[in-house]
C-alpha cells in the first residue's frame, strides 16, 4: 500500500523509505515555533534542564503576538523572557512589536515555512502551513523545548481522510465557509489525530489565502494536520518568499484513506458556526434574526489581505450599526501597510470600525475586544467555545470576513448577499 502526502514527508524526515499509520518515528525538523504565551514555558524547561544551545538559530522562531503590545505586567514579563532568550542565542527569527505579525500569517509571509518541510509549533494552529504542502502541527511547550535543542520530534504517523474537491466557489463563499462546512459535516473529533488531505480539480480554484484558512482550522476537526498538494498557485506564492531548496511530495495513487469525502465547491453557501462549537454550523436559511454587539475581522484564520479586501468592499460607503463595535485586525505589519496603501483603513474608519495592530488578542479572550456577559460577537476567528472571547455567558459566532462585515452593518447576523441586495434596493 502506498503513502499519503503527509506520510511521505514524515518518512523523508525520519530518514526511512516508508512509514505506516500508527508507527512511532523520530523526525528532523525544519522549523520550531513558539509565541509569547508558550515560549516562556519552553524557555523555563530549557533552562531547568541546563541546555546551553539551540540546534540551529535559523530554525527557531519566537513571535510575540498574543498579548502584545503588552497588556499587563505578566504579559510584559513573558515577552521579556522571550526577548532575553532570543538575544542570548542570537535567534534569527524573533519578532516583536513593530515588526511582528500573527505567527501563522507571519511565517509564510517571511518564507519561514515551505513545501515539503516538517514544522512544529507550541500553538494548535501551527497546522496552517499545510497550505504550502508542508507537514506542520501543534505540540506542547516541552516538545518545543526538545525540538529547539535536538532539531527532532517524535510523532505517531497519522492515518488520513481525503477531501476530493470539484468546482469553484459561488459569490460570497470562501475557504472559511468550506472548512466550517466540513467541520459541521464530520464534527470536532471527526478527524481525530488524522491527516486531512485535500485534492481534486477544485483545489486549483482556491487561493493561497483560502488554503491557509482551511488548514488553520484542521485542528478544529481534531486533525493532526491539514495539507494541500503543491501546485502552480503554491509555487507562485513561495517563489518570492522561500529562498532555499525544498522538495515537493505527492500522495501515491494507492495511498490508503480511512474515508473520502466528495465536495462540489459550487454548491456551498455562506456558513455560520453557532455557540459553542465550530461544528454547530448553519446556513442562512436556518438562521433566525440575532442581534449582535461586536464583530472581529482578523486573526491567524482570516487576517490576510484578501480578507481585508472582502471586508472593505462591503464596508465601503456604509456604516456600522449603532451599538455594534467592529474591530479590524490586519494579521501582519505588511498587510497593515498594504491596507493603508489601498485605502482600506480609511474605508474601515469611515464606516465606524477600529483598527488594531497585529495581535491574537480577542480571539483567545486576551485583550482588544473582550466580551461581557450576554454579549454576542460575529468573529472570523477559529474557536467559539464557552468563554473563549470573554465572559462564560457571552456568545461567539464564527463566520467569513464578508459575513462578519455584513453583520456589522446590519447589527444582526446577516448574509453578505442579503446586505448587498438591501443596499441595491436602497439606491
Amino acid at each position: 500500500m502506498g503513502m499519503t502526502m503527509t506520510q511521505k514527508i514524515l518518512a523523508a524526515h525520519a530518514g526511512v523509505p516508508e512509514v505506516k499509520a500508527g508507527e512511532l518515528i523520530s523526525a528532523s525538523l525544519d522549523m520550531v515555533l513558539a509565541n509569547d504565551i508558550t515560549g516562556p514555558v519552553s524557555i523555563k524547561e530549557f533552562d531547568k534542564a541546563g541546555f546551553q544551545q539551540v540546534f540551529d538559530k535559523s530554525k527557531v522562531s519566537l513571535v510575540m503576538d498574543h498579548f502584545t503590545p503588552n497588556k499587563d505586567i505578566k504579559s510584559a514579563e513573558q515577552c521579556k523572557a522571550c526577548r532575553t532568550f532570543a538575544k542570548r542565542f542570537d535567534i534569527d527569527n524573533f519578532y516583536d512589536v513593530g515588526e511582528v505579525g500573527i505567527e501563522h500569517a507571519l511565517l509564510p509571509e517571511k518564507g519561514l515555512a515551505g513545501p515539503g518541510e516538517a514544522i512544529i509549533g507550541a500553538d494548535s494552529h501551527t497546522c496552517t502551513y499545510g497550505a504550502l504542502g508542508a507537514f506542520s502541527t501543534g505540540v506542547g511547550s516541552t516538545d518545543v523545548t526538545a525540538g529547539m535543542v535536538t532539531g527532532k520530534a517524535w510523532f505517531k504517523v497519522p492515518s488520513a481522510i481525503k477531501f476530493d474537491l470539484t468546482g469553484a466557489f459561488p459569490p460570497h463563499v470562501s475557504g472559511k465557509d468550506l472548512i466550517l462546512h466540513i467541520i459541521g459535516m464530520i464534527g470536532v473529533d471527526g478527524a481525530l489525530y488524522k491527516s486531512m488531505e485535500f485534492s481534486g480539480p477544485g483545489v486549483s480554484s482556491l487561493t493561497m489565502d483560502d488554503r491557509f484558512t482551511i488548514c488553520n482550522m484542521a485542528i478544529e476537526a481534531g486533525a493532526k494536520n491539514g495539507i494541500f498538494p503543491v501546485d502552480e498557485v503554491t509555487l507562485d506564492y513561495v517563489k518570492s518568499r522561500v529562498n532555499r531548496e525544498f522538495k515537493t511530495y505527492e500522495a501515491d495513487e494507492d495511498a490508503e484513506y480511512e474515508n473520502v469525502y466528495h465536495i462540489d465547491l459550487s454548491s456551498l453557501e455562506p456558513v455560520v458556526s453557532f455557540p459553542h462549537l465550530p461544528s454547530n454550523t448553519r446556513t442562512f436559511k436556518d438562521i433566525p434574526e440575532i442581534e449582535i454587539d461586536q464583530v472581529v475581522i482578523g486573526s491567524c484564520t482570516n487576517g490576510r489581505i484578501s480578507d481585508m479586501e472582502k471586508a472593505a468592499a462591503i464596508f465601503k460607503g456604509k456604516h456600522v450599526a449603532k451599538g455594534v463595535r467592529a474591530i479590524i485586525m490586519p494579521a501582519t505589519q505588511k498587510i497593515y501597510m498594504e491596507c493603508l496603501k489601498r485605502g482600506y483603513l480609511e474605508t474601515f474608519i469611515e464606516a465606524g470600525c477600529i483598527i488594531s495592530p497585529p495581535t491574537c488578542g480577542p480571539c483567545l479572550g486576551g485583550h482588544m475586544g473582550i466580551l461581557a456577559a450576554g454579549e454576542r460577537c460575529v468573529s472570523t476567528t477559529n474557536r467559539n467555545f464557552i468563554g473563549r472571547m470573554g465572559h462564560v455567558e457571552s456568545e461567539v459566532y464564527l463566520a467569513s470576513p464578508e459575513t462578519a462585515a455584513a453583520s456589522a452593518i446590519s447589527g444582526k447576523i446577516s448574509s453578505p448577499a442579503a446586505e448587498e441586495k438591501a443596499m441595491a434596493e436602497s439606491h
